[in-house]
């Protein structure tokens, strides 16, 4: 067993918490894999029956982040949390980063799992990818989208500023920037044990990966969503946080797209989701009760 895996297992004991894996073998998710087109084995949790709902996470972020979500939404639906490439407990191939691939990576995962077309919620990085799934490669298998804290724009002047202190980092000290990284998107941890758990997982993706990840991000792009946005043919919901520059992005949309809802979530950060299940989830029933039958 690898060093941080003991530690975490010896910090879990001292706080009588199982980690967040421990709750898997439960039964309550199962884990399931599935193959891309380009070869790479891609993780993911599936859980209840009905209409399908598919929660895609941010940037090195694990599947079962999703977890208070996947408990609440599977007395109602079939929910499925993807370990997108590279990340949680998928695959880590050298290449395959671009958000075309790792959007494509969305739509083949649904083709996977067929049936009638899934609602797919994407967070942060997981935004760009499901648009640029939908925008690329067609919306067949989607019913609809929700879009959680992500700009549909990004400056490429504060962007390249961004990118090239947050790459720079991730090359001189993964390990502190990383759970300075989880820190500040969880806001008030559940508990240090959660914290720790979480940043181990983002720890596991490998740091070029990361990097490039991060540069899609930033301005490899697309960082601008809005041609995407314009022409998708679904209804969409855009769900946000209480940080500055995410009250901003809401204003953005709300101007821009008049008809399409959105939602800032009050004292919230990054992982807003995490931090406030119980409005978070309100506000998904409440769109997904609003869609056509």
């Amino acid at each position: 067993m690898k060093m941080h895996a003991i530690i975490l297992a010896i910090l879990l004991a001292v706080a009588g918490l199982p980690s967040p894996e421990a709750t898997w073998a439960q039964g309550e998710f199962t884990s399931r894999h599935f193959v891309t087109s380009d070869g790479v084995t891609l993780h993911y949790l599936d859980a209840g029956s009905g209409p399908s709902l598919v929660f895609v996470p941010g940037w090195t972020m694990p599947a079962w982040i999703w977890e208070p979500q996947l408990r609440y939404f599977s007395a109602t639906h079939r929910v499925v949390a993807l370990d997108p490439r590279g990340q949680g407990r998928s695959e880590k191939p050298t290449e395959g980063y671009h958000a075309t691939r790792r959007g494509r990576d969305i739509c083949e995962l649904l083709e996977h799992l067929g049936g009638e077309p899934a609602v797919v919620v994407g967070w942060s990085l997981g935004v760009q990818e499901a648009l640029v799934c939908t925008h690329e490669f067609g919306t067949k298998r989607i019913r609809a989208l929700v879009l959680v804290d992500h700009p549909v724009f990004v400056d490429p002047k504060i962007a390249l500023a961004l990118a090239d202190e947050r790459i720079k980092s991730l090359q001189l000290n993964r390990k502190a920037s990383t759970r300075k990284f989880v820190e500040e998107i969880l806001g008030s941890p559940p508990s240090d044990a959660y914290l720790e758990a979480l940043t181990q997982a983002a720890l596991s993706t490998p740091t070029n990966a990361a990097a490039i990840m991060m540069a899609n991000l930033y301005f490899l792009g697309p960082t601008d969503l809005r041609p995407a946005l314009d022409a998708l043919d679904r209804p969409v919901l855009f769900v946000y946080s209480s940080l500055e520059w995410a009250v901003a992005a809401a204003k953005e949309v709300r101007e821009g797209w008049p008809k399409v809802p959105v939602q800032v979530i009050d004292e919230t950060p990054h992982a807003l989701f995490v931090a406030k299940p119980q409005e978070f989830n309100r506000v998904l029933e409440e769109f997904l009760a609003s869609l056509p039958k």
